[in-house]
């Protein structure tokens, strides 16, 4: 069977760059390019983080093209307080040796779509402002994806604020604009992202991939600073429990389709609580006519971790034998 095609729109981040890394190691999945959004750091950090993880792991081939550099229409929101400065916690991984693709993003995802009509799975996993603005300027877009899928939301409580998830957070708008264009969201949100979690026995496990877990893996997971439903904004995770690879997820569930559960449910985006902006208010009772999305509501979790480190291994071994040849 053929490597599913996939796009990733992405604001790297420790769990975006876990997530690329995962795609390129999947043999399941053919990464055909990157774009970029400002979420998780600005544009320009999370373009050159983007860079540096594809260079460090060889994916010279795909072409990484950044999009929008703030909300449709609130502040930025950061999380430099979960993901550091830099954006990949303590990674020591080089500057990227490499420029971005010219054009912007919402542009480039439009045309490579409808260029391969019915072939690429869009995965997001950052805010969603890029898709939004592809789906105003190009309103065929829904008819043209295979799939769209999402890292971002929660039937239940958020990370950011009680109610709201960081991507769909970030802006809210935009995730509404996705949410309502007549395709099927598979939203791959909180409720089973916070499973997923690089525990000690996890990090462990790592510790025999070579370069690739010496100076990006384990590095960004000592910096990374995740954020739990009740927890203080910025804390560091339990050392046994660990940090969760949100992002991850939602790429895991394309290549393996029947890793995580889904159940039909109409979703809408809250933009106008005071308390609530940002919120994915699931209703899992709606007829089925008026569902707008697949709500990941379990995943397994042994089986998910044995498919991400062998993805792993895949790369460091790669990387093992290019570094032999020089």
């Amino acid at each position: 069977m053929a490597a599913r095609k996939i796009i990733i729109d992405c604001d790297p981040g420790i769990d975006d760059a876990f997530a690329l890394v995962f795609a390129h190691g999947n043999a399941d999945l053919a990464l055909c390019a990157i774009t970029t959004v400002a979420g998780n750091v600005g544009l320009d950090a999370a373009t050159a983080n983007a860079l540096r993880v594809r260079d460090y792991v060889g994916m010279a081939d795909v072409p990484v093209v950044p999009g929008c550099a703030g909300p449709l229409l609130r502040p930025a929101l950061h999380a430099r307080d979960v993901h550091g400065s830099s954006g990949l916690g303590a990674a020591r991984i080089p500057a990227a040796s490499s420029a971005p693709a010219r054009g912007h993003a919402a542009d480039f995802l439009a045309a490579a779509i409808a260029a391969q009509h019915g072939e690429i799975t869009l995965i997001a996993i950052g805010p969603l402002t890029n898709i939004a603005l592809a789906l105003r300027r190009y309103p065929a877009l829904p008819s043209q994806v295979r799939d769209f899928v999402i890292m971002g939301g929660s039937a239940g409580r958020g990370n950011t604020t009680p109610a709201a998830e960081f991507n769909i957070a970030a802006d809210p708008e935009a995730a509404a604009i996705v949410f309502g264009a007549g395709w099927t969201v598979t939203m791959v949100g909180l409720d089973v992202t916070l499973q997923a979690r690089a525990t000690a026995a996890v990090q462990d496990r790592m510790r025999g991939l070579g370069r690739l877990a010496g100076e990006l893996l384990l590095p960004s997971l000592s910096g990374y600073r995740g954020t739990t439903p009740g927890s203080a904004p910025g804390a560091r995770p339990d050392a046994a429990q660990g940090p969760p690879v949100h992002d991850v997820c939602a790429v895991a569930s394309v290549a393996a389709p029947d890793l995580i559960t889904c159940a039909p449910a109409r979703v809408e985006v809250e933009t106008t609580g005071r308390w609530t902006a940002g919120m994915t208010v699931t209703d899992f009772t709606a007829a089925a006519a008026d569902c707008n999305a697949r709500v990941a509501v379990a995943i397994d979790i042994s089986r998910f971790w044995d498919l991400v480190l062998d993805a792993y291994q895949r790369v460091a071994a790669t990387m093992t034998a290019a570094d032999l040849s020089r």
